[in-house]
């Protein structure tokens, strides 16, 4: 034993005791409880400190924890808010917006929200498929009134035509003029029906996309409509090659060459000029003529179904709602500059991804 502790201990025994066999083995098991302490103590001491880091990071990772948590709180309270700012509701499931939320209460905004939202998506996934049928519908009632109008129609024309020849001898100039005005509205007709059914079914025939020369593609829409000798075509020289659908791209510039050739062809010299601006995202046309121009107050509504400028000609007032219908399928737009007398613009774009 340590000599200090065994005189402290003695100091405070009596003399008798003090020298006692017995105290022997007494002073040894005190030794003995004394042995390792300072190993024992220091492994305390390290096992308090592990205990201290541990609880420090533990801390640390909940404080983390927590801010993350405040974080996805006021990220789901700004949601809601922005949800119900743009429902246009002052409150929404019964709570004002403007309180302050706790977790509770995001609990049920999200779970009523997400009830709304599954019932709101139902009701779409309804209504999309009552549209669709309903397309579906009006597109086989388009086609079979197409077929059932435009056949009959044809054959009384050609009666007209066969009339015409057998008995032309016969008939006075005024009944030549009649039966003339009579194959002339059979005509129109005919062309109405198929720009009606053209103008239904627009978009819904899928179409692969090719490359191709604009430029070629335009000369050959020059040579398969009518252009009277007093009209000439120009062609910009950076005319591109495109990648597109290229029979709706026909379509397109046809009703537009049309356009144009019935607002010059009573032109001295008129001049239709296709031009192109090069764009990343969009294809960029315009189509000029030097004809009579469109005047100011039929401008707005002229890309509208059945409206035209005159009745006196074989035009049916389909033309242009076609090219705009074409424009807005290809996320798109095509609008007008013109004047009386000078002449007529329209400016097209057609997006290329879209």
């Amino acid at each position: 034993m340590h000599s200090l502790l065994k005189r402290q201990i003695r100091k405070y025994l009596p003399e008798d005791i003090e020298s006692h066999p017995a105290m022997v083995p007494f002073l040894d098991a005190i030794e003995k409880s004394y042995e390792n302490y300072d190993d024992k103590f220091s492994m305390l001491h390290r096992a308090s400190t592990i205990s201290s880091d541990e609880l420090f990071e533990a801390n640390k990772k909940l404080r983390k924890e927590a801010d993350q948590q405040k974080k996805i709180l006021v990220s789901l309270e700004n949601t809601i808010r922005s949800l119900t700012e743009n429902l246009s509701e002052e409150q929404l499931f019964g709570e004002n917006v403007k309180d302050d939320f706790n977790a509770e209460d995001l609990a049920a905004y999200i779970s009523n929200l997400a009830t709304k939202v599954s019932e709101m998506t139902t009701e779409k996934d309804k209504l999309l498929k009552s549209l669709e049928s309903q397309n579906q519908s009006l597109n086989n009632y388009a086609q079979m009134v197409s077929h059932d109008l435009k056949s009959p129609i044809r054959n009384i024309n050609a009666l007209m035509n066969w009339i015409m020849d057998d008995e032309k001898e016969k008939f006075s100039a005024t009944s030549k003029d009649n039966c003339s005005l009579v194959s002339q509205n059979l005509t129109k007709m005919d062309k109405l029906i198929t720009g009606i059914l053209n103008h239904a079914t627009m978009g819904e025939t899928e179409e692969h996309r090719v490359t191709f020369s604009l430029e070629e593609s335009l000369k050959d829409i020059e040579q398969t409509i009518y252009v009277p000798e007093n009209i000439s075509f120009e062609y910009a020289d950076n005319l591109p090659q495109m990648v597109f659908e290229r029979a709706r791209l026909e379509q397109l510039f046809m009703n537009l060459f049309t356009n144009a050739v019935t607002a010059t062809e009573n032109v001295e010299k008129g001049v239709i000029s296709v031009g192109y601006e090069p764009d990343d995202a969009y294809w960029k046309f315009s189509v000029s003529d030097n004809g009579k121009g469109i005047p100011e107050k039929h401008q707005k509504g002229i890309f509208e179904m059945f409206k035209k400028l005159e009745t006196a000609n074989n035009a049916t007032g389909i033309g242009l709602a076609i090219v705009k219908k074409i424009a807005v399928l290809y996320e798109g737009d095509v609008r007008l500059e013109s004047e009386e007398n000078v002449g007529t613009t329209f400016y097209i774009t057609l997006k290329k991804n879209s």
